[in-house]
């Protein structure tokens, strides 16, 4: 499958899931020939070095206030996306993705003008600053789960998983320079340019998606359909998360990687002053290896998939990531530590482009943003709780014990692969209009329900097991798609007769679920079922009978 030229592509085609497939399309450079896709990620890059001068910035400024109060600018920047994901999500589901991307990038450029204005005239205390710094990170969480969902329509599927590599390229990069000049910038001008360059930043991205013109059609109900309302949508994301095996796997996977992770991020700088006598210049260059080696590790990605697929990339990636983790925690040396690093970047991207893509070619449109938003927030809020965790073993037991704990945790996660491996097998997400219409004298109004829906089926007593089997995966099929219960009954009288009900929360619902919310998994599961039996099913619609219908 190709790209059309202004970065966009098709949804269709049956793609791997991210599983034991592994696969991974051209080389791992490839998504940067679609024009969206390197506009948008050379724009990301300048906004997220940006970001990270910001960072600099305020806590150079709390310095003076003690560490408690500099540590609050993190938790202020990331504490919005725990609550703000999943409604981002549903929102980002539910709109125009650019306009949204447009709105939030430029609310951030506005705060962060105000940061450099209220700096530069002398204005900026420390709650002003956190304050202004927790509105930046509620337009980060608003904004992160429609950045998630537009990506698959910048580049073929097959590229995705290069396409996820790029990503966390992009940040492990602008993490090595942003600091560096954030440090420089504040010693030659001040404090407030690290606010003004990050204002400016946010320029970038808003003047490409200024000129991006996406190809997807507007979300236009069907007929018996209503626009989903926020609650509505947000349930519905639920459901579709919990009855999703696939995508519940690739929550677990990262639940168990990035905790442990984690350990790094948060403990390398006091290891880098306490165990490697270096100052800042040196915590630099160990943030520059790990960005060298998130460029290697993205140029390898691609050969390393199709040779051991999803889970061995991921079990190579906690593996090495907890062997830069030991090598840190025994102190061997500057040298060795730049080694280490390096992998410890390759490794990183390995695991989050693994997870990312698995996520992404798994997931049918009309739901992509709010599963991203349970994504982001498995991540972020693993990434928190880590650094909460780990710092506490640090202050009490030392850098090294912490470290080597955390290097454990990897290693169990490593060992539990074999056990809660991300699924095999292909899925196709594709949108499917492949269920037939509802025959209906009275068509009911889209507000009406609940709906009950009743199929009969007969099957030969020989297949009645495998029929029971199949009609599991029917039975998660409906629940994603919207039905809140499902049944299988047999007749006792016609034990060859069966009969199927699910409930859907009302019409405008269950129209959803033949236009825009069946795919090509369902269909095959359907299909797979249905060739077992003896004729047609007969389907039949009943929706909750109340006083005005007497």
């Amino acid at each position: 499958m190709t790209g059309t030229d202004d970065g966009r592509a098709g949804d269709g085609g049956q793609v791997g899931d991210g599983g034991e497939t592994g696969e991974a399309g051209g080389s791992a450079w490839s998504p940067l020939r679609r024009r969206v896709f390197r506009d948008l990620w050379l724009a990301q890059f300048t906004s997220n070095v940006g970001s990270w001068m910001q960072t600099v910035g305020a806590q150079w400024l709390l310095v003076g206030h003690g560490a408690a109060q500099v540590s609050l600018v993190q938790l202020a920047a990331g504490l919005p996306v725990l609550f703000l994901a999943l409604p981002a999500g549903v929102l980002a589901d539910l709109v125009d993705r650019r306009r949204l991307l447009l709105a939030m990038q430029a609310a951030m450029a506005l705060v962060a003008a105000a940061l450099a204005v209220l700096a530069f005239t002398g204005r900026l205390g420390p709650w002003t600053l956190l304050a202004l710094t927790f509105l930046l990170g509620c337009g980060n969480a608003l904004n992160g789960p429609a950045w998630q969902a537009v990506q698959p329509s910048l580049v073929p599927r097959d590229e995705l998983r290069q396409a996820a590599a790029l990503g966390a390229v992009n940040l492990n990069l602008a993490r090595a320079v942003g600091p560096a000049l954030g440090g420089l910038l504040i010693a030659v001008l001040g404090v407030g340019w690290t606010f003004a360059v990050n204002a400016a930043s946010f320029l970038a991205i808003l003047a490409v998606l200024a000129t991006w013109r996406p190809g997807t059609p507007a979300r236009v109900p069907r007929p018996g359909q209503e626009r989903e309302h926020l609650i509505a949508a947000l349930r519905a994301g639920g459901r579709y998360v919990r009855s999703a095996p696939r995508i519940r796997r690739i929550l677990l996977r990262s639940a168990l990687f990035v905790p442990g992770a984690s350990a790094l991020w948060t403990l390398l700088p006091v290891s880098a002053h306490q165990s490697l006598g270096l100052g800042a210049a040196g915590y630099g260059l160990l943030l520059g290896a790990v960005g060298l080696g998130a460029v290697a590790g993205a140029a390898a990605l691609p050969a390393l998939s199709r040779q051991v697929g999803g889970n061995g990339a991921l079990a190579l990636a906690g593996a090495v990531f907890a062997g830069a983790l030991v090598t840190l925690a025994v102190g061997a040396g500057v040298p060795v530590a730049f080694l280490a690093l390096v992998l410890a970047g390759a490794a990183w991207i390995t695991a989050l482009s693994t997870l990312n893509a698995g996520l992404q070619v798994a997931l049918p449109a009309w739901v992509r943003a709010r599963a991203s938003a349970f994504y982001l927030l498995v991540f972020q809020g693993g990434s928190a709780l880590g650094a909460l965790c780990w710092g506490q073993v640090a202050q009490h037991a030392g850098v090294s014990a912490a470290m080597l704990l955390a290097a454990l945790v990897l290693l169990g996660g490593v060992l539990s692969l074999r056990r809660l491996p991300l699924p095999g097998g292909r899925t196709d997400p594709t949108l499917s209009e492949a269920w037939p219409e509802p025959r209906l004298t009275v068509e009911p109004a889209p507000q009406d329900g609940p709906v009950l829906v009743t199929v009969t089926y007969r099957v030969r007593a020989e297949r009645a097991p495998a029929f029971v089997t199949a009609m599991r995966k029917v039975e998660s099929s409906r629940r994603r798609t919207g039905a809140v219960s499902w049944g299988l009954y047999r007749d006792a009288a016609r034990p060859e007769q069966f009969v199927e009900t699910f409930t859907v929360t009302s019409w405008s619902e269950h129209c959803a679920q033949h236009h825009g919310r069946y795919t090509g998994t369902d269909r095959a599961f359907e299909t797979d079922a249905r060739a077992l039996l003896t004729g047609e099913p007969t389907v039949t619609h009943a929706v909750m009978a109340h006083d005005r219908d007497a």
